[in-house]
């Protein structure tokens, strides 16, 4: 059998001119090339990142952590389900997870009192997000809310549940607003990114123009503290003026200056 060619030794990426960007994002810039391919530890970091955003989709609550720390927080919890029965069910007809079931209506009815402020947590298309960051930004805000004087009524535990769920969570309640966090689309670099959704006056019906959305809150992007202070801020003026969407701005930045919420 005739020997065989010695094979070449294999080429170092070529570096790319724009690494230095890398640093200020995690978007996938600047991953060089081998070739005319992408370098394989790239492309295989991309379909590990895939998987990690395809696992977030099919994540459930972690009921039992949650519970115990909402407990922590001296917080009550009620738990509900939307009409979509099941992960696919969920994923296949939008419209059934902004519907609550006939059983989760009845829990509401029996908690039902005058609150001003309603906490929903919401698994989302990525309940990662929910179990890795709720507690650790609830511990921040809460006591604000409490420090207010406002009423909180019980932690709304929710399962299978988009976004507009929260405004028939808010109605059955009582509440005067609904404060929705909620695991966002996953993304190929942020597959437990938390979204917060609030709505002043909550009832079915409403449509997205009527809530203001913090978004991508997690240690890589908006962290809890800035979280926290950013939805206080909301949840105060809301409140105060008696709306939120399009015609509630968000002007926490301006807070150190004093210049905001400080008229009337």
């Amino acid at each position: 059998m005739p020997d065989l060619p010695p094979s070449l030794p294999a080429a170092a990426p070529e570096p790319d001119p724009w690494v230095g960007l890398r640093a200020f994002t995690a978007a996938r810039i600047a991953l060089g090339r081998s070739g005319t391919s992408v370098p394989l530890r790239e492309s295989l970091d991309f379909r590990l990142a895939h998987a990690h955003a395809r696992d977030a989709v099919y994540s459930g609550l972690a009921v039992d952590a949650l519970l115990t720390g909402l407990a922590a927080l001296q917080l009550p919890v009620c738990q509900v389900h939307s009409r979509a029965a099941t992960r696919p069910e969920y994923l296949q007809r939008p419209d059934r997870g902004r519907q609550l079931n006939e059983a989760s209506r009845a829990v509401l009815a029996e908690q039902a009192a005058e609150y001003d402020v309603a906490l929903i947590l919401a698994d989302g298309l990525s309940a990662t997000a929910v179990n890795d960051h709720a507690l650790p930004l609830l511990g921040r805000l809460v006591p604000q809310l409490r420090q207010a004087g406002w009423r909180l009524a019980p932690v709304t535990l929710a399962e299978q549940a988009r976004v507009a769920l929260g405004d028939e969570v808010g109605a059955g309640l009582g509440a005067r607003l609904t404060l929705l966090l909620i695991g966002e689309r996953p993304g190929l670099s942020s597959p437990n990114s938390l979204g917060a959704y609030l709505t002043f006056n909550p009832r079915p019906g409403l449509t997205d123009e009527a809530r203001n959305c913090v978004s991508n809150i997690r240690p890589e992007g908006l962290d809890y503290p800035a979280a926290a202070a950013r939805l206080f801020f909301l949840v105060r003026e809301a409140l105060r003026r008696q709306l939120s969407g399009v015609g509630l701005k968000d002007q926490s930045d301006l807070l150190e200056g004093g210049r905001v919420g400080d008229e009337g």
